[in-house]
């Protein structure tokens, strides 16, 4: 095990979007995060599983699987795979002239896991790496016209009734700064400082955006950072309650039981 993840990074630092085909060499990794970029993965043909933080997913194709920049994963192929892999920086998102985009990806993070109800988005990932492949400057409008269209097609796989996040800045700043789990501080006043508002406000903003207050979605990002911690690192239970921002191990284990139902150490010993 190792003292911290390891976080692997794909794509230049001038680069805001970069698209593959899934490389057919790949059978096992160890877990990792990837630097600063949302990735989507579509699995044509392979069979094995894909474990995204704490879960396991078999895989069955056609999936789609969504992966953020603060999830730890990590693959187990037996077969060999076929597929595209699909990056998408902060920058890109940004720079969009179409503020469909944001929205789009936002609406797509909720999600980790899809199953497409035909092949129409494999037809869009083509002309998109076709078009990302044969200019050395690839037409921005192309681009986002593709990754536009791409997006939405996914989401037409996503489970019905679902909150859709992202309509609102300020909601989608606020989960911005929580998947910056260095900055992780477990205040929501804190937060709501940086983003100029109230707690109240952000509270209100919290539930009319994902159905959850503002400190039940900070206690899933700290509680989700705490997990993969215990699982993929050998940091101390210690040295994770000081990363977290709580005063001392005990408040930490204390938190960690209210809402996972065991221990930090009860939790790591039973999953590894």
């Amino acid at each position: 095990m190792k003292a911290e993840l390891e976080i692997k990074d794909k794509t230049s630092q001038a680069e805001g979007l970069k698209i593959a085909p899934f490389r057919q060499h790949i059978r096992k990794t160890s877990p990792h995060k990837h630097n600063s970029y949302f990735e989507i993965i579509y699995l044509t043909k392979g069979n094995g599983s894909h474990t995204i933080d704490t879960k396991e997913y078999e895989i069955k194709t056609p999936v789609i699987f969504i992966i953020r920049k603060e999830q730890v994963h990590f693959w187990d192929i037996k077969t060999e795979p076929e597929g595209f892999v699909l990056l998408i920086k902060k920058s890109l998102i940004d720079s969009c002239l179409d503020k469909d985009i944001k929205r789009l990806i936002s609406e797509l993070s909720a999600q980790t896991c899809l199953f497409p109800d035909d092949n129409i988005s494999i037809d869009i990932f083509n002309l998109l790496l076709k078009e990302y492949r044969e200019k050395k400057k690839p037409n921005q409008a192309i681009i986002e016209g593709l990754l536009k269209a791409l997006l939405a097609k996914l989401l037409e796989s996503a489970t019905p009734n679902i909150p859709k996040n992202g309509n609102s800045t300020t909601f989608q700043k606020f989960v911005d700064l929580l998947s910056k789990e260095v900055e992780l501080t477990n205040k929501v006043n804190h937060y709501a400082q940086l983003l100029n508002t109230t707690p109240q406000n952000l509270n209100a903003i919290c539930r009319k955006e994902a159905g959850q207050s503002s400190a039940e979605i900070l206690s899933e990002h700290i509680i989700n950072e705490a997990k993969r911690l215990l699982l993929y690192t050998d940091i101390t239970v210690s040295e994770i309650a000081h990363r977290l921002d709580f005063k001392d191990n005990s408040h930490f284990s204390k938190y960690f039981k209210r809402h996972v139902g065991q221990t930090p150490v009860g939790y790591r010993r039973d999953n590894n």
